[in-house]
């Protein structure tokens, strides 16, 4: 095995005992994100009766700021594995200007509202929101009318103009929780690597960022864990860093916290990518 096979492997085995050693520690193992159902040829949320269900997990994303070097490697990594073009940047990062003037860097993901706008503006219903957390497209659903593009505040939706990169065979069924490959004259978008939670792997923008910027956070477990080995009590963690959201201003109850330098200021207008 190769130098970067060998590596990959090592990294998939420390992203898993992470995640599931920590997240996950004392319960019964990583539940599925939320029940899907094919109609038609799509797929579908499906809400099950309160007695019966039982949520295991609500995701969350911390983003520590002070530590981010603009390095991109969270963008490189989500676009290699969901073989995205090169302007399909699930996960921006833009760079930022402090009070000050210095420059910081801001990395931008699919914010998974909690009151998401870009879901009832579907005129047929391919945007939804699992029972943990994740809004995610239907691309065989979608009729490509970008009406969800124009409701997201965050700049988060891509279109797919152009036919998708080709792509393997992908350990994943091509599902909302994984659209790989992407479909040509759909809406595309951020899945926080949806697929990969449930093998007790984290995000690839999370395992990727050698700062150790990138936190995925369970709100139910009250834990998150970055790429680096690092585990928090996440209310303790954001409350402690005086941690803000992008834009909550809007209503939308973006589940993604950021972690600001002194002088940062979200509330000004995005910088450049």
């Amino acid at each position: 095995m190769g130098s970067d096979e060998g590596s990959k492997s090592e990294r998939a085995i420390i992203d898993r005992r992470n995640f599931l050693g920590r997240i996950a520690a004392g319960g019964a193992g990583l539940a599925s994100l939320g029940v899907l159902t094919k109609v038609g040829d799509g797929f579908v949320a499906k809400q099950m009766a309160a007695a019966t269900t039982k949520v295991t997990h609500q995701w969350a994303m911390v983003i520590d700021l002070r530590y981010c070097n603009g390095c991109k490697l969270c963008t490189e990594a989500c676009q290699s594995a969901h073989y995205l073009h090169a302007d399909q940047t699930w996960i921006n990062v833009f760079r930022m200007e402090d009070a000050g003037g210095a420059a910081y860097f801001m990395p931008r993901p699919c914010m998974m509202c909690e009151d998401p706008p870009c879901v009832p503006v579907c005129p047929v219903k391919a945007n939804f929101r699992t029972d943990e957390g994740i809004t995610l497209v239907d691309q065989s659903r979608c009729i490509g009318t970008r009406i969800c593009m124009n409701a997201c505040p965050y700049q988060a939706r891509y279109f797919n103009w152009e036919a998708p990169r080709p792509a393997p065979r992908q350990p994943f069924p091509q599902e909302p929780t994984w659209p790989v490959p992407q479909v040509e004259g759909t809406v595309g978008k951020c899945v926080d690597c949806a697929a990969m939670l449930p093998t007790g792997r984290l995000p690839e923008c999370v395992s990727h960022c050698p700062m150790g910027v990138i936190y995925l956070g369970d709100l139910e477990t009250d834990v998150a864990v970055n790429g680096i080995g690092n585990t928090v009590k996440l209310s303790e963690f954001v409350r402690d860093n005086n941690a803000v959201k992008f834009k909550e201003s809007y209503g939308t109850h973006p589940r993604v916290y950021y972690i600001l330098g002194d002088g940062q200021d979200l509330d000004a207008d995005t910088g450049t990518s």
